[in-house]
């Protein structure tokens, strides 16, 4: 037995399953499958658009954002000198779909803190059954870099781990191109049967029935003038096939409207959105839309779909990220999800007054949410003078006002 032995989440792999479906190409184009590529973009510019902030708890129960710390600039802005955090974090989340995995290794500590995106197809996930490096089980990732040929072995405390939902064992996750290479191969190959009758101008195939006997290489000549006057490969000639006297062509008819083809290509669609939880609008599929406004839509996608994987990040990074003592003293990264909530200005506007006069916010607070400067006097809360204490309820009607 080796030192280590890799532990998978999977019992065939995806080239076993690729040949047990007969769906070649399925790994390699998956990504030019529309609805597929949609989807993927879709998920990791909403994680990329959504600022990564280091908040605090102070001691008098309030939430501040955490400046001063060390880590506050590496997660909201600059996770490593040559990207930036919105970039950085949409690739992580590609990834962590596309391959069901995705893997930040982190370097350095304090101000000097670094996060590398490593390419999951690069990793290894090994668990050290004998004990060797001091713990028995302990997990270890392999990285094989490409570049210089070298293989890191990273401790899973510097190793930050985003797996997909769907899990066997809960270490790596499974990738929505493994669950649905049925489904992806499917759409694959009907995009390239469209792809075809768009390249033969959508001219079906036909018999040609000939009187005579002619050998196999002048069939293929005859058949084949007359295949290039039918697509209009022939200068000049696009309407008009010209045969000879004795022949004649009959076509075999391919009716897309009969085979249901419309109908099949916009399932698949639908099961590959709802395999990565994004709704049937998300992907232009009005038909079943129930949704009162925008705003109703986003809320419904962040429920469903972003809560979970923003959940699991940010547990992630508190985990990894974020010493003992920091979790101590109240410090916790925080997605800000108003930034996909937000509501239109009227709205916002509506609801900050609210806020203000109902005491939940101070001018300034408000002031934030529209990127505005801070006003002098700005930092009270306010409140409506006629508003009493519960326990005062009805004083005003006691004899001189009571005691």
């Amino acid at each position: 037995m080796g030192i280590f032995k890799k532990k998978s989440a999977q019992t065939m792999t995806l080239q076993q399953l690729i040949d047990f479906l007969n769906l070649g190409g399925v790994e390699k184009d998956a990504l030019s499958e529309a609805t597929y590529f949609a989807c993927l973009k879709i998920l990791s510019e909403a994680v990329g658009k959504l600022p990564l902030k280091l908040l605090q708890h102070t001691e008098d129960g309030g939430v501040v954002k955490a400046y001063k710390h060390s880590l506050y600039n590496v997660l909201s802005c600059k996770p490593n000198p040559y990207m930036t955090a919105t970039h950085f974090w949409s690739t992580v989340e590609y990834a962590r779909n596309h391959y069901g995995n995705s893997y930040v290794w982190i370097t350095g500590a304090g101000q000097n803190t670094n996060l590398w995106y490593l390419s999951p197809e690069c990793v290894e996930v090994w668990i050290d059954d004998r004990g060797l490096f001091g713990t028995e089980n302990a997990l270890w990732y392999i990285y094989n870099c490409e570049k210089n040929g070298k293989r890191y072995k990273i401790p899973y405390d510097s190793i930050m781990h985003f797996k997909n939902s769907a899990s066997l064992n809960g270490i790596e996750g499974i990738s929505v191109r493994d669950q649905l290479s049925g489904t992806i191969g499917g759409a694959l190959k009907s995009q390239k049967m469209l792809n075809g009758l768009f390249e033969n101008a959508f001219t079906a195939k036909a018999v040609v029935q000939y009187t005579g006997n002619i050998n196999d290489s002048l069939v293929k000549t005859f058949v084949q003038n007359i295949e290039e006057y039918a697509t209009g490969k022939i200068e000049d000639v696009k309407r008009i096939i010209p045969i000879p006297a004795g022949t004649t062509l009959t076509t075999l008819n391919t009716n897309l409207a009969d085979n249901q083809f419309i109908e099949l290509k916009k399932y698949s669609a639908l099961q590959i959105a709802a395999a990565f939880g994004i709704k049937p609008n998300q992907i232009n599929d009005y038909e079943k839309s129930s949704y009162a406004s925008a705003e109703a839509q986003q809320l419904a996608f962040y429920v469903d779909t972003l809560l979970y994987i923003l959940k699991q990040y940010e547990e992630e990074i508190s985990n990894k990220l974020l010493t003992d003592n920091d979790v101590a003293n109240g410090y916790y990264p925080k997605f800000n999800v108003s930034v996909i909530l937000r509501a239109d200005l009227k709205t916002q506007i509506e609801s900050l007054r609210n806020a203000v006069q109902g005491s939940l916010y101070t001018p300034n607070e408000a002031r934030v949410f529209l990127d505005k400067p801070s006003v002098p006097g700005g930092d009270k809360l306010l409140c409506n003078g006629t508003m009493l204490p519960v326990e005062m309820a009805g004083a005003a009607y006691q004899n001189k006002g009571g005691d």
